[in-house]
């Protein structure tokens, strides 16, 4: 600088107030030149002390943009900018020895305040007017604070990793920069606020506007770590503004990038807050409320509280330029929640802590799905149908929709239609309707069902909420649902309640099953029968051994209880049960749900139809392609005698009677042979467990004898499960003196071979019938016989005592339970997968009357293998036809005039066989 213009300066500080006033016009634009060509940055800083601290002060607020701020201030950014650039050159070499460079740059950073306090003396004097100043007066202004702000910001919260290990070496002045900065911000912002736009702003005004709002978005993500209350005013300010000129400036924001920084910061405090009370949990609740630990966690909660309603604020006012967050908000929610009970990854935490954290970011979850919900593409990204979580997203998604459905009953049609309805053209985005989507993200919770997880009830007549399991959760909001449903929608819950039911999934359908039947005793008794004839017509044609088939019959059973007398009898007319191909539908109808004339008309006509198949099959030689059949009918009798409060005497003689003839007929060889008749076998034996006190000694031992030859040979589980079920029965019956040597010793080994099996489903269901025999038995000789060595005595023993040998601990199961999920999974999906699970397919009883089935290529056998299979064949029908024969020589019934000539012509054709293999 000229000696001249230090002479000028030294002239001009000695200035009273007034003579600056008086040579304003002629100085100031001396000093903005000099300001604008010194190169050096003591001069630099210098000049704009003087401009600021002398001149400011007497220039108007119409003047101030032209001949000051514009001349001086993007002069001072720019120095600004290149001190610390040096700053930060210099920095690395810094160290208390180097005591030159110390100082040099413990100068730079006092002249870095130094312009800062400048920028605040501006702010200042232009607050000090009593208007308030339009923005194109101050233009240059909020541009050059901003850049200086950021760039403040930045290298204090990069300090450490500039300064490192000697940052003590200029903390102070640090520390001296950012109170300079902090307090400029503040007095900035008060300034803004001041400045009102009118809605025919300029562009110009319009895009100052959007660039502070813009500008205080990049500081907000710098000063996150740096002050709590500093962070929280500048949003604040954002926001205030953003709303202030929302018709301004809505087409210009960068919407996603505000409600981005939004959710990260209100997730970061989340965290945070939750990491801090998993700490305080380990020092101890009551001995950690004066630490640090709990006074940030305590300011980490309302920085959490801040954030989400700040961020529903924000979605409330711009929510239509928000189109393309939705699936950043969906996953937003999910992570919330998962954080949380009953989440099997939340976290334990102390209650007290725990409920300042929901204060805090659980209860604003909820208005944040209240703004969403009108958002097409938000219930595309929850309506999914191939939507993929983590394990632990699972149940929040769950959470999320059942949340969403309570919350559609106060929502315009438009809303409702876009949720319950799902996707109605190819065009559109595929979703699924909300009640699908529902019943899907249910059966995929598999550990948090079976573990389970409790979630709050219904408070229920003034009593406690207590805790429910999810399904009981689902099942009184879905429930709730339905009942406020518009009766538009009620064919889309009927299809999903459908599609629910026929499912792979048991519990799934159980759920459904729940809602059906709310749904059928909610509506009129029509609408009942409507739905149980339809689901009567889909038992009818589903595969018997379908998983479709329990599920259709579960819901069967339970509507049928709901309907009218008369629709009952109209049931019974739509089904007959004396017709076969009916008695599929009242395999699962309990009795007892029925009125007196339409049970008294059900039992009249099974057993009717029963013993008419019975004599048919008995007429007809015991064909074995008539077993089918009596299978049929003896599951229907089945369903008629386990209901024995409401069976009448003239029916329980007429099963007993059936039983008998049955057990007559059993050969273990025919069993054997052929697995139709393993069946017959299994539904033999529950009709003797529940008819057992009526089956005389005899025939009971008859039982223990056929039972004794299959079980001594492999055989169905199903077929010992029902023999454990008829022995178990037996405790009930005392055995007169001279059965007893024929049946006990057979009851005792029976009981022995089924307790020493090691599968653990019969092992566990020969406990149960072992224990029950025990408990009811007038013959304990028959326990201590039963059991064969020390280990079974020992697990009997414990068993009848609940005694647990090993428990297995909380994580273990959590852990084993995950595991099972996929194997579940991929078994459910297998059977889906099978495409002949619900069709019609042609029943047992009326194949003959059909075209046959396509059939797969016959594999090749030797000659000797169908010898054997023809001969074993022959021989176990001979063998029946032996036991018959002697069977009714001891009842003095004569055999058929017919059956002497019939076997002379079986004699004739065994030796003309004989003949031709000699002869060959």
């Amino acid at each position: 600088m000229s000696q001249t213009n230090i002479s000028l300066l030294d002239e001009v500080v000695q200035w009273s107030q007034e003579t600056c006033r008086q040579e304003l016009r002629s100085v100031l634009p001396k000093l903005t030149s000099l300001h604008h060509k010194s190169d050096s940055w003591d001069d630099h800083i210098r000049i704009l002390k003087i401009i600021t601290d002398m001149f400011l002060p007497h220039i108007g607020l119409s003047e101030l943009e032209d001949e000051c701020f514009s001349q001086i201030l993007p002069k001072a950014v720019t120095v600004f900018h290149s001190m610390m650039k040096e700053v930060m050159d210099q920095a690395g070499g810094l160290s208390s020895q180097n005591t030159e460079l110390c100082g040099l740059l413990r100068n730079i950073l006092q002249g870095l305040v130094q312009i800062i306090d400048a920028l605040s003396t501006c702010v200042r004097h232009v607050g000090s007017f009593e208007e308030a100043p339009d923005l194109d007066a101050i233009r240059s202004l909020p541009t050059c604070i901003l850049k200086v702000l950021r760039e403040t910001f930045q290298h204090c919260k990069d300090s450490e990793e500039v300064y490192c290990s000697r940052l003590s070496l200029v903390a102070d002045l640090l520390q001296g920069l950012f109170k300079e900065a902090y307090s400029l911000q503040k007095s900035f912002l008060e300034l803004l606020d001041r400045i009102s736009l009118e809605s025919s702003a300029s562009e110009e005004e319009v895009s100052d506007i959007v660039t502070v709002i813009h500008s205080l978005l990049d500081i907000c993500s710098l000063i996150s770590n740096l002050d709590i209350a500093l962070h929280a005013n500048t949003w604040k300010f954002l926001i205030r503004q953003s709303i202030k000129y929302h018709s301004l400036v809505e087409e210009h924001l960068h919407h996603h990038d505000i409600s981005s920084s939004l959710s990260d910061n209100l997730l970061a405090s989340f965290h945070n807050c939750v990491e801090l009370a998993e700490q305080i949990k380990h020092i101890g609740l009551q001995e950690a409320k004066q630490s640090p630990e709990y006074k940030l966690f305590q300011k980490s909660a309302k920085m959490c509280r801040f954030f989400a309603n700040t961020l529903v604020h924000y979605i409330k006012e711009f929510k239509f330029f928000l189109t393309k967050c939705c699936s950043s908000f969906h996953q937003l929610y999910l992570q919330i929640i998962s954080k949380f009970p009953p989440s099997l990854c939340a976290p334990e935490l102390p209650t007290a802590l725990s409920e300042e954290l929901k204060a805090a970011a659980l209860v604003p979850m909820d208005a944040f799905l209240l703004q969403l919900l009108s958002l097409r593409p938000f219930a595309e990204v929850a309506l999914r149908q191939d939507l993929w979580l983590r394990p632990e997203q699972e149940l929040p998604q769950c959470l999320l929709l059942v949340s969403i459905m309570g919350q559609l009953s106060c929502q315009p049609e438009e809303v409702m239609q876009l949720w319950f309805t799902g996707s109605q053209f190819s065009e559109e985005t595929p979703r699924l309707p909300l009640y699908q989507a529902v019943f899907t993200s249910f059966r995929r919770c598999h550990a948090e069902r079976n573990v389970p997880v409790l979630l709050p009830g219904v408070m229920l007549k003034g009593q406690a909420q207590a805790q429910v399991t999810l399904h009981q959760h689902f099942c009184v909001q879905l429930c709730a649902s339905v009942a406020v449903l518009p009766p538009e929608h009620f064919p889309v819950l009927e299809r999903c309640l459908v599609d629910a039911v026929l499912q792979a999934d048991t519990q799934t359908a159980l759920l459904a099953t729940d809602v059906w039947c709310f749904t059928a005793r909610y509506g009129t008794a029509e609408l009942c029968l409507h739905h149980v004839l339809l689901i009567a017509q889909l038992v009818k044609v589903c595969t018997a051994e379908r998983y479709q088939s329990f599920h259709l019959g579960l819901l069967l059973k339970r509507m049928v209880s709901f309907m009218t007398p008369n629709h009952q009898m109209e049931l019974i007319a739509q089904f007959p049960p004396s017709e076969l191909e009916n008695l599929r539908v009242w395999h699962h109808i309990l009795l007892r749900a029925l009125s007196q004339d339409a049970r008294h008309r059900v039992q009249t006509e099974i057993l009717d139809l029963t013993q008419k198949v019975l004599t048919d099959w008995q007429n007809g030689g015991y064909k074995l392609g008539q077993v089918d059949k009596v299978n049929v009918v003896l599951l229907s009798l089945l369903v008629v005698v386990r209901e024995q409060a409401s069976v009448e005497e003239e029916c329980t003689l007429s099963a007993v009677k059936i039983v008998t003839q049955l057990w007559s007929r059993m050969s273990p060889d025919q069993i054997q042979t052929h697995p139709v008749l393993q069946f017959t076998l299994q539904l033999l034996l529950s009709l003797s467990a529940v008819l057992v006190k009526n089956v005389k000694p005899q025939v009971i031992c008859q039982a223990l004898l056929c039972l004794d030859a299959v079980v001594a040979q492999k055989c169905a589980d199903q077929l010992l499960l029902a023999a454990l079920e008829f022995l178990s029965s037996l405790g009930k019956v005392f055995v007169p003196p001279d059965s007893q040597s024929q049946i006990l010793p057979k009851l005792s080994g029976l009981f022995g071979v089924l307790l020493a099996d090691r599968y653990w489903l019969l092992h566990q269901h020969a406990l149960e019938a072992f224990s029950y025999f025990a408990e009811n038995t007038n013959h304990e000789e028959v326990i201590p016989q039963s059991l064969f060595g020390e280990e079974i005595k020992t697990e009997v023993v414990n068993y009848l005592s609940k005694t647990v040998n090993a428990k297995e601990d909380v994580d273990s199961r959590l852990q084993r339970l995950k595991q099972e999920t996929l194997v579940i999974q991929q078994h459910n999906e297998t059977l889906e997968n099978n495409k002949e699970n619900v069709s019609n397919k042609p029943t047992a009883d009326t194949v003959e009357d059909t075209e046959p089935c396509p059939k797969k290529a016959r594999q090749e056998t030797s000659a000797e293998e169908e010898y054997s299979r023809y001969i074993q064949t022959a021989e176990s029908a001979l063998k029946a036809l032996q036991a018959l024969t002697e069977g009714k020589a001891n009842t003095n019934a004569p055999p058929p005039p017919w059956l002497e000539s019939r076997l002379r012509e079986l004699q004739t054709l065994i030796t003309h066989i004989s003949t031709v293999r000699h002869t060959t």
